[in-house]
């Protein structure tokens, strides 16, 4: 049995196009405003859901300068660095208040609104406001206690694993199994950013759909299209890629997000490459039997009279492709013609002695 996901009345499966998911994260910048703008820009380019990041400050981490709760310089991404996560974090933070706004104006505009969920009290939060589905972000992929609560709701639960093993991800599925949990997809995941191309290993996302025969796809920290789109190559069904509301934005998830114009590109082209994927071939489209009678075929170059012999000379392997296919041209070679032939006129089986 195909595996199967449905989030309101969209369904993800091998019969319908990946979907796509912008992720907002950091790029909201800490204004309401620029929020919402953001969504009616999502909106006008396509996107189908979009999805936030919700977490309690005081549950993420502590807030103290403690040398393990300090980033030095051990990111690519210069603003991350020289800072406690605590002061990281409420950078990123999207404010517990803004959450029945946006998610009702995403609604409005037709789009899936959901969000990644850190604890228990943001779970709260989201249930209240009616979250269609969760994601769990890579870091808490094995935070267990958060997970069975998740699947306590029977809501759809999307599940990144940057930083697992091939074996904590069997440990995860385990897990979700236990919790009598069905209703999941397994999200490959690379937790750099932005990540090196070198270390995406797209056929993960085969092995885990093969593997655990449910619902796989990508979440894309990369700068940019190329994975995203490859990734349906190798069976992803979901598609989650950073999202920024101009090119020149400044935030924390600037270097590995997509403007209006490459999110809408993306969209476009994850379909295009759906649809390639197609079956095994078996017979010909409409549109390439046309061609096929542009393939070569053997003609007359010269006038052949009627008991005159084919040779180099009279006959050439030539388009279009009405006559005898190019395989019988060393068997006609010596044969006599059976009738008259006007230079042009394509051989056929018929016309030999």
């Amino acid at each position: 049995m195909l595996a199967k996901l449905k989030i309101f009345n969209r369904v993800i499966s091998e019969k319908n196009s990946p979907l796509v998911i912008a992720e907002v994260s950091a790029n909201h910048n800490n204004s309401l405003s620029s929020t919402l703008k953001m969504i009616d820009v999502a909106a006008k380019i396509g996107v189908e859901a979009i999805k936030f990041q919700t977490f309690n400050l005081d549950d993420m981490t502590i807030n103290i300068k403690k040398k393990e709760f300090m980033i030095k310089n051990q990111f690519s991404i210069n603003a991350w660095n020289k800072r406690t996560l605590y002061d990281l974090y409420s950078e990123a933070h999207f404010p517990f208040e803004w959450h029945y706004k946006v998610f009702k104006k995403a609604r409005s505009l037709g789009m899936i609104c959901f969000s990644s969920v850190f604890d228990i009290v943001s779970l709260e939060l989201l249930e209240k406001i009616k979250c269609p589905a969760y994601k769990i972000a890579s870091l808490e992929s094995l935070h267990f206690p958060l997970i069975e609560k998740v699947c306590a709701t029977k809501k759809p639960i999307i599940i990144s694993t940057g930083t697992l093993s091939l074996k904590e991800i069997d440990e995860l599925i385990k897990f979700l199994k236990k919790n009598h949990c069905r209703n999941y997809a397994i999200l490959h995941c690379v937790t750099e950013y932005p990540v090196n191309y070198k270390n995406v290993n797209l056929k993960t996302i085969s092995y885990i759909k093969n593997k655990y025969k449910c619902i796989a796809g990508f979440s894309d920290h990369t700068s940019g299209l190329g994975a995203a789109i490859n990734s349906v190559s190798f069976g992803a069904n979901i598609i989650e890629k950073h999202f920024k509301v101009n090119h020149s934005a400044k935030s924390l998830d600037k270097d590995f997000s997509l403007d209006p114009k490459g999110m809408q590109l993306l969209i476009k082209e994850v379909k295009n490459a759906w649809e390639s994927i197609g079956c095994v071939k078996k017979k010909l489209s409409k549109a390439e039997e046309v061609y096929k009678n542009y393939r070569r075929s053997i003609y007359a170059i010269n006038n052949i009279r009627k008991n005159q012999k084919f040779n180099k000379d009279n006959i050439k392997i030539v388009r279009p492709g009405f006559g005898l296919m190019p395989k019988y041209y060393k068997k006609i070679l010596g044969k006599k013609s059976s009738k008259n032939f006007k230079k042009g006129d394509p051989i056929r089986i018929l016309d030999l002695k």
